[in-house]
C-alpha cells in the first residue's frame, strides 16, 4: 500500500467530492450574515474533519490569500480530504447556492430596499452576523492561547500579536495587507520557537 501523501488522506479520513461538495453546499446556505462560524461548528465539532489547531491555521493561511477566506478555506479542506476534485467541489458548493440566492435577493432588494422594516432588519442582521464572528474567534482563540505544551511567556507573545492586530485593523482601520506582512513573521517565528 503508497504512503500517503498531502493530495491522498488516509483512507479512514478520506471523503469522497460527492461528500464535499454536499458538506459545503449545507454549509454556505447556512451561514447568511456571515459563514465562519457554522465553517468552524461543522467542520470542528460536527463532521470532525478538522482539529480546533488546525482549523485556526487553516484559518490564518486563507485570511492571507487572495479571495474570499471562506472559499480558500474550502480549497484546502476539499484537497486535504478529498484531492483536487474535492478542493474543486468544495469550492463549488461554497458558491454555487448562496449565487443563486444573491442574484433573487438582489432583484427583491431593488423593488423593497427603500422600506423602513426592510431596512431594520438588515441593521438587526447585521448584529448577530458580528455576534457569531465574535463567538468564533473565541473558540479558535482557545486552541491558539491555551495549549497546555506552550510556554507562558510564548502565549504572552502570541496574545500580543492578535492584540496589535485587533488594534491595527479594528480600531485604527489599517490596511490588512500590511498589518499581516508586519505581524505575521512574527507570530509565526513566536509559535515556532513555542514549538522548539
Amino acid at each position: 500500500m503508497s504512503r500517503p501523501t498531502p493530495l491522498s488522506p488516509p483512507e479512514q479520513t478520506r471523503r469522497t467530492p460527492l461528500e464535499m461538495f454536499m458538506a459545503f453546499s449545507s454549509l454556505s446556505l447556512s451561514g447568511f450574515g456571515g459563514v465562519m462560524p457554522f465553517a468552524y461548528r461543522a467542520l470542528v465539532e460536527r463532521l470532525k474533519w478538522i482539529e480546533p489547531a488546525e482549523f485556526a491555521s487553516m484559518v490564518g493561511v486563507a485570511q492571507v490569500l487572495p479571495g474570499p477566506t471562506i472559499c480558500n478555506l474550502a480549497v484546502m479542506v476539499g484537497l486535504r480530504r478529498s484531492g483536487r476534485l474535492g478542493a474543486v467541489t468544495s469550492l463549488l458548493g461554497m458558491v454555487l447556492g448562496p449565487m443563486v440566492i444573491v442574484l433573487l435577493l438582489g432583484l427583491l432588494f431593488e423593488r423593497f430596499g427603500g422600506v423602513e422594516t426592510v431596512q431594520a432588519a438588515l441593521k438587526g442582521m447585521s448584529a448577530v452576523a458580528a455576534g457569531l464572528i465574535f463567538a468564533t474567534a473565541v473558540k479558535m482563540g482557545r486552541s491558539v492561547f491555551f495549549n497546555t505544551g506552550r510556554r507562558p511567556f510564548v502565549t504572552g507573545l502570541m496574545a500580543l500579536w492578535c492584540l496589535l492586530a485587533f488594534i491595527a485593523v479594528g480600531l485604527m482601520t489599517w490596511p490588512l495587507a500590511l498589518v499581516v506582512l508586519a505581524l505575521a513573521p512574527l507570530a509565526v517565528a513566536t509559535a515556532w520557537w513555542g514549538k522548539a
